[in-house]
């Protein structure tokens, strides 16, 4: 194995039977190219593996694999580098590198095929050389004599080798090419990479013809553009599209202030001076039409009849009793001090879905007599969609905000935003942040976007929020607007819904406008209790218009002869099911009477509050506690504290007889497709587990909700509102909260505590005394 100089060489790769020049100025390559020179020996030509190295002399810092090559001229050059022109030979593999005096050598191995070629060499060879040259007719700095030297070339050894040495293609992918010592091999990855890098450029070629051909388009247009405007002007003809005059008198008449006018008029006369069809000149055509179209002065005048405006609000919903009285104050706030001496207001509406939050919104805006316009916040990432987009990118666009000024057309709009509790964060930034100044009464009178440049005055906007939930809302976000609380609604209330509001509106809707439909309220209620269960009325718009499709199905059906159409139609009772299918039965999963192990929590979610029920059952094993259901970590630990507290009470109870260690508790919430998780269900399971523990059955007309401590100290919960919605629409009129939730209980409506009775406890055997049924059977 010879012991050979190294020449490093870095961005190329030298291949057996390629001459080529080279440069160099390394002390340590130069003298190893001087040492190859003087004694009529070979030099191993091996490319980097990191082009940033100025002085590779580990074997990391190489390929194995290089080419032995001969050195055929050396000459010197005045800025002190050297001119070398070699000759590849022969693939050579590194055994080891070594340092030898003051240049790298290293032990080498010469790598030959040694095989026989198959009858498909030949075949693969015309298809390298097809494929090359319609690489060279199209790569630009490949004269195209290079694919006509090839044909007469027969050693496919060297074929392969040139045409690996010409194609661009990157180093890494070239030494894999070298380092492939089967020719067939070679031809194969020639063949493929030619192939791939003959459609790049076949594709670079369609673009550059399609960019030529758009600019020869642009140039065209220009120059008759600007010989039209010649011939306009030798005849003494005004020319009738002059953008300049048009765009200025927007400007003086859109009323804008005075700093945004001259930033406006400096920016004409910046488009005057562009070529209409630049990329520029659209955008700041587009800008200027921006600020002309924002209503700076423009406003709509406020109506301050509180009478008329309370008319509005009861015709559009029924109850919200409080929102209305909000709306109310703020119109006598407005009367009592003037149009513009009050600043906007930022009023959220928390509650379920379905309950009325965005409807609320137009109702609002017809009251002041204000134009409405919404957009949702669900989903927003983009802080750019509240700030908008800066003018340096082509197509950019104001935020939201201003968009939807435009679209009102007026400063001081009703401006509801949708779903801010599901605003997102991403890498684009966040859009609460960017919220913290719209909705600050402070700061938003100067509103500034990132499109317009220019401060804009949010303070005569009334804007309002809508939300499912509060504790997603970010604290600076929440703490600047007026939350109102939209509880769910009982069966009376959508009842009165149905009637005024929800069956009118589908009638018309679903062509029975001009019939008349006979709902009675024992019909709706039935519809209410045995196929909805919702906390607001969507579900229930859904089966009534439902029914309102089957009975207009009905009716053509029943006059396709071209009779008549009735006058009156009308839903009974036992017609509900023909129309609606079965009953769902939602509340079959409650205990009908008092049983052992079965109790009643009440559950706040999302889309209102609910009742669970809650399962225990004891039997023998080895001391196990087992909870299913899909509850959720704080749940269990709420168990395991009422647990806890049953054992060390345990004589209190009548529980000292059982053995703790041979007795197992199975704890279940029924539909376990749904997680439940919280602290509010502990006086649940605690009274769950001892009316199994102690085989007493539980009353079936109490539900109850509480977080239970070690020491048997109920503590207060929240979603008490909600909660007790829940029960009422379930039928259940007694329940038991803990004692320091007596004020919430106290703020709720004089309907909602309508024929409820409530029981304050502090402790969990005040639980117990009131949940345990004084019958002894109950199994």
């Amino acid at each position: 194995m010879p012991i050979v100089p190294v020449l490093p060489v870095r961005d190329m790769v030298i291949f057996p039977g390629v001459i080529a020049p080279l440069f160099v100025g390394r002390p340590r390559s130069l003298r190893g190219i001087e040492d190859a020179s003087l004694n009529d020996g070979e030099l191993l030509v091996v490319t980097q593996r990191d082009n940033s190295s100025d002085d590779p002399t580990r074997p990391e810092d190489l390929y194995s694999m290089g080419t032995l090559c001969r050195v055929m001229q050396m000459v010197r050059i005045p800025d002190g580098s050297t001119k070398v022109l070699i000759e590849g030979n022969s693939r050579a593999r590194v055994e080891a590198y070594a340092m030898r005096g003051d240049f790298l050598s290293a032990d080498v191995t010469q790598v030959t095929f040694e095989g026989d070629l198959s009858s498909r060499s030949e075949p693969l060879r015309r298809a390298v050389l097809e494929q090359f040259e319609r690489y060279v007719n199209l790569h630009p700095k490949l004269p195209i004599e290079i694919a006509f030297s090839l044909s007469n070339v027969e050693d496919i050894l060297l074929f392969a080798d040139i045409i690996a040495s010409h194609i661009q293609i990157k180093i890494s992918e070239k030494q894999e090419l070298l380092e492939l010592i089967d020719p067939e091999a070679r031809l194969d990855s020639l063949l493929r990479l030619l192939i791939r890098e003959t459609e790049l450029l076949e594709m670079e070629h369609s673009i550059h013809d399609k960019v030529r051909k758009e600019i020869e388009k642009n140039n065209k247009e220009y120059y008759l553009k600007e010989q039209l405007k010649a011939i306009q002007a030798e005849l003494g003809q005004p020319d009738p599209t002059n953008e300049y005059d048009d765009l200025m008198i927007k400007i003086k008449r859109s009323k804008m202030p005075k700093e945004v006018e001259k930033k406006a008029i400096t920016e004409l006369d910046r488009l005057a001076k562009m070529p209409q069809m630049s990329a520029e000149a659209t955008v700041s055509r587009t800008y200027i039409e921006w600020l002309v179209d924002v209503p700076w002065r423009k406003r709509s005048k406020d109506r301050l009849d509180i009478g008329i405006a309370r008319q509005v609000l009861d015709e559009d919903h029924y109850g919200l009793d409080e929102v209305k009285e909000r709306i109310l104050e703020f119109l006598a706030v407005q009367r009592l001090s003037g149009k513009e001496a009050r600043r906007g207001q930022v009023l959220c509406f928390v509650g379920p879905p379905g309950v009325g939050k965005t409807s609320l919104g137009k109702s609002i805006a017809r009251a002041l007599n204000r134009k409405f316009t919404n957009f949702s916040l669900g989903g927003m990432r983009d802080e750019a969609e509240i700030r908008g987009h800066r003018r340096t990118y082509i197509g950019s666009l104001p935020g939201r905000i201003i968009q939807k000024l435009k679209q009102a057309g007026v400063r001081n709009p009703v401006m509801l935003m949708d779903e801010i509790d599901k605003v997102g964060t991403d890498f684009r930034g966040d859009p609460s942040s960017a919220l913290l100044e719209v909705l600050d009464p402070e700061q938003n009178n100067s509103f500034t976007d990132h499109f317009l440049e220019a401060p804009y005055d949010l303070s005569q906007v009334m804007f309002i929020t809508t939300a499912n939930v509060t504790h997603t809302i970010p604290k600076p976000l929440l703490d600047r607007m007026e939350i109102i609380s939209i509880p769910g609604y009982v069966v009376e209330e959508k009842t009165h819904i149905a009637e005024r509001h929800l069956l009118p509106k589908v009638l018309k809707d679903n062509g029975l406008g001009g019939i008349k439909v006979a709902v009675s309220d024992q019909v709706i209620k039935k519809i209410i209790t045995e196929y909805t269960r919702e906390a607001g009325v969507r579900d229930l718009d859904r089966q009534l218009s439902k029914i309102a499709r089957k009975l207009a199905a009905k009716i053509v059906c029943d006059n396709e002869g071209g009779g008549r159409l009735p006058r009156s139609v009308s839903v009974s009772l036992a017609s509900i099911k023909k129309y609606l299918g079965a009953p769902k039965l939602h509340d079959a999963r409650l205990p009908r009477k008092d049983s052992v192990g079965a109790a009643l929590g009440l559950a706040w979610t999302e889309s209102g509050g609910d009742v669970l029920v809650i399962e225990t059952v004891a039997m023998k094993g080895s001391g196990k506690v087992l909870f299913t259901g899909n509850l959720g970590d704080i749940m269990q630990e709420s168990a395991q504290t009422a647990l806890g507290y049953l054992r060390s009470c345990a004589s209190k109870y009548s529980l000292s007889s059982i053995e703790w260690d041979k007795t197992d508790i199975h704890v279940h919430v029924p539909e376990g497709a749904i997680p439940k998780d919280g602290p509010s269900a502990g006086v649940t399971m605690a009274l769950s587990m001892l009316s199994a523990l102690g085989e007493r059955p539980i009353r079936s007309d109490v539900a109850m909700t509480g977080e239970v401590t070690l020491r048997g100290t109920v503590l207060p919960i929240g979603g008490v509102r909600e909660k007790i919605l829940a029960a009422k629409r379930n039928g259940i009129n007694n329940v038991i909260l803990p004692k320091d939730n007596g004020v919430d209980v106290d703020e709720l409506a004089e309907w909602a505590r309508d024929g409820m009775t409530f029981h304050y406890v502090s402790g969990v055997s005040e639980v117990f005394n009131l949940a345990l049924s004084k019958n002894a059977s109950g199994k």
